[in-house]
């Protein structure tokens, strides 16, 4: 029996390979009881799950694109790298269905470029992700430690530069993707065929796409936030209106725990796959499982965020419930509370300038 080898993106099933083309053909031969099992949460519960994820995830990130696209009252800054998020979840999720179908059938049945395209799409989505939130915690670092300084940096149109930028890095990054993926002829399945020696150049990649797309984003998005929490005891943070230091608290909150939950979602599978490379995991059904369970949750990260909206944020709360039950057609607003609420949180910089003796203050109201 061959080892166990798992790579470092869900999508880049590596590891689903082999047990799908190895580990349960060699078990059957070999008569194990946990054949069958595993051979059924590969091919029926793991697609069935697969496609309850793509859904949920599809349906309520397209929920955040609308209502920030539409709502004029949610185009801050923050939303704004929200909508990059929501994209990039979106964009993750549509990869779903194809390893649902590899996975259910054991076999890539959509051809070379499709395989080249899913999975470049599935890595510059993951990698976004990453970069998204530690784009958003250093505006959270900019908006609480310099409210002032930083007012000719948090506008929108700053803003979406950033998100562009962001994009093309994950596309840099995912070059050895774009290079390397193809259709494994041997068993038929969509993956990476790394050049020899492809041990050498499969755990390097781990390692960089680790650093990269986790634990480096991961240290600066600590670091913003350690920063934060000092300056805050050191200063009480006096600068700026009472109100304004409330959303500001209320914003860094549902930021930071969008990071903790991703954390959880994604360290064990980064986790697994370092060792991994330590120690080779044996292809029992207790390794499948635990394989198959952390590839599932780093995928279901990207459903939890449209929640996390709605819990946490008064005013995605209030845009979901105003599409869900069709109070408003087309997205218009026109209460009262809401014309106040864009006169007091106007989303244009110019119109901030004319408002706030500092110049282009962003708000945070999210």
């Amino acid at each position: 029996m061959e080892p166990l080898k798992i790579s470092t993106v869900p999508l880049w099933e590596q590891s689903t390979e082999k047990i799908n083309g190895s580990a349960f053909r060699n078990e059957s031969h070999n008569g194990t009881h946990g054949e069958p099992f595993m051979s059924s949460v590969s091919t029926i519960v793991l697609p069935v799950i697969y496609f309850i994820v793509c859904v949920i995830g599809l349906s309520g990130n397209t929920l955040v694109i609308y209502v920030v696209v539409c709502y004029a009252k949610m185009k801050t800054v923050t939303n704004i790298y929200i909508l990059n998020l929501a994209v990039a979840d979106e964009l993750f999720m549509l990869g779903l269905p194809f390893i649902a179908a590899q996975n259910a059938l054991s076999y890539w049945p959509f051809g070379s470029f499709m395989c080249r395209l899913v999975l470049t799409v599935d890595g510059i989505n993951q990698f976004t992700s990453i970069f998204c939130l530690t784009v958003m915690s250093i505006d959270r670092y900019l908006a609480v430690v310099h409210p002032i300084r930083s007012t000719k940096w948090r506008c929108p149109r700053i803003a979406k530069m950033i998100n562009a930028s962001v994009w093309i890095s994950s596309i840099v990054v995912v070059l050895p993707v774009i290079i390397y993926s193809e259709v494994q002829t041997d068993i038929n399945t969509c993956n990476i065929n790394w050049p020899e020696p492809k041990s050498v150049w499969s755990a390097a990649f781990i390692i960089y796409t680790a650093v990269l797309g986790f634990f480096g984003p991961l240290l600066i998005i600590c670091l913003c936030y350690l920063l934060i929490i000092i300056k805050v005891k050191s200063s009480g943070l006096r600068v700026g209106s009472t109100k304004r230091r409330k959303s500001e608290r209320k914003v860094t909150r549902m930021v930071i725990v969008i990071v903790v939950v991703f954390v959880i979602c994604w360290l064990p599978f980064y986790i697994l796959n370092i060792i991994n490379l330590i120690f080779t995991l044996p292809e029992e059904p207790v390794s499948v499982g635990i394989y198959f369970f952390v590839v599932v949750l780093s995928y279901a990260n990207s459903c939890a965020n449209p929640v996390l909206y709605g819990f946490l944020s008064d005013n995605f709360k209030k845009s979901f419930q105003k599409v869900l039950c069709s109070c408003k057609p087309n997205g218009v607003e026109d209460t009262t509370e809401q014309k106040q609420e864009k006169s007091r949180f106007p989303d244009t910089c110019m119109t901030q300038r004319l408002a706030e003796p500092n110049g282009c203050m962003q708000t945070s109201q999210i």
